[in-house]
């Protein structure tokens, strides 16, 4: 880059060249440069524009269908977590492995290796340089990029890879700033190309037996979901020099806000259909103290004292609630450094029924009229749970866990919801149908992260959220049953 850096963004750069999730910060070329989350400015809640003009010979691309293909042609750019998604694409027949980028040249090779292995064709290696990654979306023979770097290069890579007529599946927060996330939606429309979010907890099988369900009508009139990210990853992967933790830590030192908001927040978006006939109206955050890492740090001295100046802006427990443009709420919180086990809470509250999970219990209203229970004895007051709702679950599977939910589980990637999530997306291209996750999904989820924090920094006041669907909400088609 062209730019004099900090101190702390040299760090930065050492940390993600270290980690081999990416070909490196400083892949980006000058004129194209990601921006330093720690530039963002947060300064008041006015400055974030409920919508924007959309610019000439855009077009919306929320049932953009493209050519249908017979062999998906896959490139990915990061092959720590992006080797779940390569594993995947190896076990689908119309999916096809054409080149892997990454700056740790073991894990290139290694990664390449086993296409080789499985396929019994080599893929293109890119693992020079820095900017190797652009010389690989700039191919011809490329349909799609699998883009699993750190966060705040998501979208560089990904606008880079549409301007090349590529398909871009982007890992979460698809972006850190409202900024980005208006670039990635009008990028995406000037080159009608889809930019996917790749939230795997979308397909995980409690989400999708959720979702059929209140695609049935079976919740009644949606009203409230409660989602979070409570993982407790302070006792050892946060302090991990070279990995995704460390630069996950990183945010921690300047942003106080929900920083991992799309895990629970895109399942429960999909139930409540926001960009698809609702839509986020404004959030209003509150964040806790800070304490564990601080006393973490203190206690335990990690990598030698390294971190002995650090100082921990954001708050151990951040709750947000988000009300929608049907008035409907929702809940949302971010805690990765409390002693407690892990949940996404994932509830749905409706006018006949309330799921919650962590652990999985449904409570229902004896008066619903739907068929799924019938001559069954409930009690709004109670719940259905353990075995009994195990059973109701399997007896109402969504059609695609039904589809591929036990081949995935062989497969593997968090119980199998990865590979059932690349089995979709990638049918979608291969298909020329819209993926359930568009470009707007990816906006509105991650410019939380963002806005959660500027409702903090004001004092808790809320913050309009703004429609990158410019209006188009109000018309779209709710997401269906996928078949």
């Amino acid at each position: 880059m062209n730019t004099p850096e900090s101190s702390n963004r040299r760090e930065f750069l050492k940390l993600s060249a270290m980690a081999g999730l990416s070909l490196g910060l400083g892949a980006i070329p000058s004129a194209a440069a990601a921006p330093d989350p720690k530039n963002l400015k947060l300064q008041g809640h006015d400055e974030i524009s409920v919508t924007r003009p959309r610019p000439a010979g855009n077009k919306p691309v929320w049932d953009l269908q493209t050519k249908p293909l017979q062999k998906v042609r896959c490139a990915f750019i990061g092959l720590s977590r992006g080797s779940t998604h390569l594993n995947s694409a190896l076990n689908i027949d119309f999916a096809e492995v054409v080149a892997v980028c990454d700056i740790n040249q073991n894990r290139a090779k290694g990664a390449a290796a086993k296409v080789k292995a499985v396929s019994g064709k080599e893929p293109a290696i890119y693992m020079e340089n820095e900017n190797s990654w652009e010389q690989m979306v700039a191919r011809d023979d490329i349909d799609v990029v699998y883009i699993a770097t750190p966060w705040e290069w998501h979208v560089p890579m990904a606008v880079k890879a549409m301007e090349c007529g590529k398909h871009a599946f982007i890992e979460v927060s698809a972006a850190v700033s409202v900024d980005e996330c208006w670039r990635l939606v009008d990028t995406s429309e000037k080159t009608q190309r889809h930019c996917a979010i790749i939230e795997n907890c979308c397909y995980g099988e409690e989400e999708l037996f959720v979702l059929n369900m209140a695609r049935q009508g079976f919740f009644g009139e949606l009203k409230h979901a409660e989602c979070a990210y409570i993982h407790d990853l302070s006792q050892g992967v946060l302090w991990q020099l070279g990995s995704e933790g460390g630069w996950r830590r990183n945010y921690h030192t300047f942003m106080d806000g929900n920083l991992y908001p799309t895990h629970g927040l895109g399942p429960v978006a999909q139930y409540l259909n926001i960009g698809r006939g609702d839509a986020f109206k404004f959030v209003v955050s509150v964040s806790s103290p800070e304490f564990n890492l601080s006393q973490y740090r203190d206690a335990k001295n990690p990598n030698g004292g390294k971190h002995k100046d650090e100082k921990y802006v954001c708050g151990d427990m951040n709750t947000s609630i988000i009300k929608t443009q049907l008035g409907r709420t929702i809940m949302i919180q971010h805690d990765v450094v409390s002693p407690r086990p892990y949940s996404r809470i994932n509830a749905l509250s409706g006018s006949q029924a309330t799921f919650f999970g962590y652990p999985g219990r449904l409570a229902v209203n004896p008066s619903n009229p739907h068929p799924s229970i019938k001559g069954m004895k409930l009690n709004s007051h109670s719940w259905l749970q353990d075995e009994k709702l195990e059973a109701f679950m399997k007896a109402n599977a969504h059609p695609l866990i039904k589809k591929v939910g036990e081949s995935a589980k062989k497969v593997g990637g968090h119980g199998g919801m990865d590979h059932v999530m690349n089995f979709r997306m990638l049918d979608c291209l291969r298909q020329g149908i819209t993926p359930d996750m568009t470009v707007y999904d990816a906006a509105d989820w991650s410019s939380i992260l963002e806005i959660s924090v500027r409702s903090v920094k004001d004092g808790s006041m809320p913050i309009q959220c703004p429609d990158f669907t410019r209006g188009g909400w109000k018309g779209i088609k709710p997401l269906g049953i996928v078949s």
